[in-house]
């Protein structure tokens, strides 16, 4: 069979046509001057017709392509169904895991009811899975995949494990949704190979309560000492405390009252949880002590930061935490507002009214829905008195007259 009859000035002049320049590679030129390259062989007595490409292929690359389906053929493989196989596999390699956690993640953001819940949702799996599976198309992972990488954590850190192992198949389904071929059973084979989790969970360590005010005293002004002071005022987590701007900063106005109360408010998108919504985000009053440690940031703040390193950006979420590593303290940021709920509850402070005050939910759904009070000026009182204790102002037996807040007004 002759080859190569045509030439690539021949290809330019070419009209309109079908042209064959052997070995069954053939060239059509359509009228509006555009072209395509087919390759035409016969597979176990049927004949096929492959399609090469167009206008930007040049003669010497079709003929290339097209000796390399024809050597296939002669093999009897069927060069169509051989290059859809390469091309599955080709797909199954670009959706590795890691793509397909940050994809994800994205679908993510308008399910979740805040900001924050959506920025922390991956950070397990980036934490232990990424590193280690990332690269893996998730057509291929299977059980074996996922038990070697949880297994280091399964029983240290079970709760961690837990919210892995779940996230991982919510990737799994969005994967299968879009058509990817993944084992939707892996997750479950899984947890049989890993076996039932030994491990009961950890309370994150605390200091007692009757230690606090000690250390409080012993904080200096550095950023991060300042934010592990405000966030143990405030009975806050330290997220919201890192990442506070000037602008949350409001003053409660009432005319009636002499003076004006600052309330921090923060966004929903900052919270955990909102308990109730008022005035755009959680309200958390500052007292005195409080409103000065805030004082004392001024001349630290950036770009409106309040808390703010070296680099002049939000303090990292380890910043309070090396605080308490450098005086081998084992107790961590986030214990201290359970130190606060400690103090609350041997002050006799009514169990609702500290809820609050951490910014937990209280009730269930029912009661939740036709609570509007946020208790703003009674907790102002309660942590008054908490700040009170922690400078050694109040003694930790009763609660002394503290300043009152309006009954009314609002953030402005």
């Amino acid at each position: 069979m002759p080859l190569n009859k045509l030439s690539a000035a021949r290809v330019k002049a070419l009209g309109p046509g079908k042209y064959n320049d052997g070995g069954g590679l053939w060239l059509w030129k359509r009228e509006d001057g555009g072209l395509q390259w087919v390759l035409r062989v016969t597979i176990h007595g049927r004949r096929r017709e492959m399609g090469l490409g167009g206008s930007d292929m040049l003669l010497s690359e079709a003929r290339t392509e097209a000796d390399k389906w024809r050597k296939l053929a002669r093999r009897g493989v069927d060069p169509i169904k051989e290059r859809a196989r390469l091309r599955r596999e080709a797909e199954r390699a670009a959706h590795t895991l890691a793509d397909m956690i940050a994809e994800t993640h994205e679908k993510k953001r308008g399910e979740l009811k805040t900001e924050a819940s959506w920025v922390r949702w991956d950070a397990p799996l980036r934490t232990h899975l990424i590193q280690k599976l990332g690269k893996v198309p998730i057509a291929e992972l299977d059980a074996s995949d996922i038990r070697d990488a949880l297994k280091p954590i399964w029983n240290d850190k079970a709760e961690t494990a837990r919210k892995t192992i779940n996230r991982l198949g919510q990737v799994m389904t969005y994967a299968a949704a879009l058509g990817l071929d993944v084992d939707l059973q892996a997750i479950d084979k899984a947890k049989a190979l890993l076996g039932k989790q030994k491990a009961k969970a950890r309370h994150i360590p605390a200091m007692d309560w009757r230690e606090v005010p000690a250390f409080y005293q012993s904080l200096g002004r550095n950023p991060a000492e300042l934010a592990l002071k405000f966030a143990i005022l405030t009975a806050s987590r330290s997220g919201p405390v890192r990442l506070m701007h000037q602008d949350e900063l409001f003053r409660y106005h009432d005319e009636a009252e002499p003076g004006s109360p600052l309330v921090w408010i923060i966004p929903a998108e900052k919270m955990k949880a909102i308990p109730i919504e008022v005035d755009g985000g959680w309200r958390v009053p500052v007292s005195d002590e409080a409103q000065r440690v805030l004082d004392l940031t001024e001349p630290l703040r950036r770009q409106g930061h309040v808390f703010v390193g070296a680099t002049g950006k939000p303090l990292s979420d380890a910043a309070m935490a090396r605080v308490l590593d450098r005086r081998e303290i084992v107790a961590r940021p986030h214990g201290f507002r359970s130190s606060f709920r400690d103090w609350a509850e041997a002050q006799g402070i009514r169990y609702d009214l500290a809820e609050l005050c951490l910014g937990h939910a209280v009730g269930n759904r029912v009661e939740r829905a036709y609570r509007r009070d946020d208790f703003l000026a009674q907790r102002a009182e309660v942590l008054s008195r908490w700040a009170e204790f922690l400078t050694g102002l109040l003694s930790t037996a009763s609660g002394a007259d503290t300043p009152k807040w309006p009954n009314k007004g609002r953030a402005a």
